[in-house]
């Protein structure tokens, strides 16, 4: 018989788990991510999230709990961990916790080369999760010379070259600039688009809301799961877990008060939300490019 654990491409149930000398960081805390989905885990700094990512990985052994991908239990023994990250990938937050060759070529390859691949495969494998990312051109660049956005997108890279089922990223967007922000999310459409299930922990509700299927909201150790504007709208939810509602969703309740927007309409992109408004009679203004458009 199937269940919903394995029919899901993570589950995590009841997991628990606390830091030596430390309070506990996460309570019976479950997470069931569906195949195909793409999910934003939220909540404020020290919320638990790079820990649950952790756990999911395998890289955190949980006090309680267990973690399953695609139905099998993660075990905790060179072997199950070695067959567990074969399909579950994790992007640290600093980029420099995970780049440690002398090239962007060697550091790609470093994974594959473990699975002892071949060299034709191993290169295959380099090489498309450079174009992926739309950094081939970064190549031979030693590591030590690439820019911070430059690295988080060759960390990336490393997880991808592993062609796992499940990417876990934890804030892959901090510290970089608008446009690299969109080419990151760019990236992670077409990761979704192969069949990668992309899982993104956040602090950043207005990213979350134009970009995940689902949301994830953790808070006092626990996950409150489900849609992504369903939850994003509960603003007694985000205040216990310190974050403030997307700015989308509070423009355009303010609009639908005025009359100038539908009942029901929940805009989750400013282009969307531009496209709702009435257009007024005569020539319509020119208008500046929304984020993450160009105009001619």
């Amino acid at each position: 018989m199937t269940t919903p654990e394995d029919a899901a491409a993570v589950s995590l149930n009841k997991i628990a788990f606390s830091y030596p000398a430390g309070p506990p960081v996460l309570r019976d805390a479950d997470l069931t991510v569906p195949v195909g989905r793409r999910t934003a885990l939220l909540g404020a700094n020290g919320s638990g999230k790079s820990t649950l990512l952790r756990c999911l990985s395998g890289a955190l052994r949980p006090t309680a709990g267990s973690v399953r991908v695609r139905g099998e239990l993660l075990r905790h023994t060179p072997a199950g961990l070695r067959r567990h990250r074969r399909m579950a990938q994790l992007v640290l937050q600093d980029p420099d916790d995970q780049l440690f060759s002398a090239s962007v070529a060697q550091d790609v390859s470093f994974g594959p080369l473990n699975l002892r691949l071949g060299p034709e495969e191993v290169r295959a494998r380099v090489d498309g999760a450079l174009e992926l990312m739309s950094v081939s051109h970064l190549r031979d660049r030693p590591t030590h010379l690439l820019s911070f956005g430059e690295r988080k997108r060759i960390a990336i890279c490393g997880a991808v070259a592993m062609r796992p089922e499940i990417l876990a990223l934890d804030e892959p967007t901090a510290g970089l600039d608008p446009v690299a922000v969109e080419e990151t999310l760019a990236a992670l459409e077409r990761l979704h688009r192969a069949g990668t299930t992309v899982i993104l922990a956040t602090h950043d509700v207005d990213l979350a809301l134009r970009w995940a299927d689902d949301v994830a909201v953790m808070q006092a150790g626990g996950v409150r799961q489900g849609p992504a504007a369903e939850l994003l709208a509960d603003c007694d939810l985000l205040a216990r877990a310190r974050l403030t509602p997307p700015w989308l969703l509070e423009v355009s309740g303010r609009l639908t008060d005025l009359g100038l927007l539908g009942a029901g309409c929940s805009p989750r992109t400013a282009r969307a939300l531009l496209d709702a408004l009435p257009v007024p009679d005569g020539p319509a203004p020119r208008r500046p490019p929304t984020r993450g458009e160009t105009l001619p």
